[in-house]
């Protein structure tokens, strides 16, 4: 898959097959509507492209909108490539951007860009000014420019606004076995792996300290977890703390990992975190020995979960 960023300084030139939205996680739901462009471009010979928004709209339109994303626009590209499309194209959005009338969308992106010949796009979708024409608009246009409007019922869209809610809040209250069933795969923690205080280490319990770039990426609930990952493609698993580390009194929040039968230096390395599931709410313990006991206990529980569930 090409991801393409500029898309002012780009243009397609082979026939291709468009759907238009955020695409926030890539879930069930979104992989029903991928696959449809995939398959349909397959049987007309078109190139499947998915146009995204960056920033999302609403952190440009709603400046307190706090919305919190699923995934960075990185972890979203990595997964619709996993599926096969062909093209991601991240349009950057500004407030300009939205004030471009329907007409001149179509025409400067759909058409001059994107060399559309088919565009799969929801019965509610909206778009141009002030979002002000409709699917019936989009039709008017395709007879116009030469373009098939395909629709997506209101059945699938339901589906994804549904899942996209049920993911947030599912995350947000700590339920990982709900939300990775809604978005078909492990939810994902991607950063760089940082130097920390070392507390670990001193209680035989080293850690991965995570430092996640984007501020839009939704953070879990706090707590420990069981997670993989893929480090210098060694499957590894592990446990994993969000929060405030509490016992000794931290003062900020951070995400630590501590992976089994793994010693290797990842200093500044980024790795992605799949987190599998929950294991307890963070906590405060009396000492560093009563920590130290229940980290003991958390690792058996994982390795027992790990050796039954993969």
């Amino acid at each position: 898959m090409s991801k393409i960023k500029n898309i002012s300084t780009y243009k397609l030139t082979e026939p291709t097959i468009v759907t238009i939205g955020t695409f926030d996680g890539v879930h069930v739901g979104h992989q029903k509507i991928v696959n449809r462009l995939i398959n349909n471009g397959k049987e007309f010979h078109l190139k499947s492209v998915i146009l995204t928004f960056f920033p999302h709209p609403r952190m440009v339109l709603q400046k307190d909108s706090g919305i919190k994303l699923i995934n960075t626009i990185t972890e979203r590209g990595a997964i619709l490539d996993a599926l096969g499309l062909d093209y991601l194209l991240v349009k950057k959005f500004t407030k300009a951007f939205s004030r471009l009338s329907a007409e001149d969308f179509v025409k400067t992106i759909l058409i001059d860009k994107l060399n559309a010949k088919k565009v799969i796009i929801g019965y509610d979708h909206r778009f141009g000014r002030n979002r002000n024409a409709d699917i019936n608009d989009l039709k008017k246009f395709g007879a116009i420019y030469g373009f098939e409007v395909e629709e997506i019922s209101a059945q699938d869209i339901n589906d994804v606004a549904v899942s996209s809610t049920k993911i947030r809040k599912a995350l947000e209250e700590g339920n990982i076995t709900k939300a990775n069933a809604f978005l078909g795969y492990p939810f994902m923690l991607t950063g760089k792996v940082v130097k920390g205080k070392a507390l670990g280490r001193q209680i035989d319990y080293p850690t991965a300290n995570i430092q996640i770039a984007e501020d839009y990426k939704l953070i879990p609930k706090h707590g420990a977890y069981i997670v993989s990952s893929i480090i210098n493609k060694q499957l590894v698993y592990g446990m994993m703390n969000i929060g405030f580390n509490p016992t000794v009194d931290g003062d900020e929040e951070t995400i630590e990992v501590h992976f089994f039968n793994f010693n290797k230096n990842i200093y500044n390395k980024t790795i992605q975190i799949d987190l599998l599931h929950r294991l307890r709410d963070e906590q405060k313990f009396e000492s560093v020995e009563a920590l130290k006991s229940q980290l003991e206990t958390d690792k058996q529980t994982s390795l027992n979960y790990i050796k039954s569930h993969f």
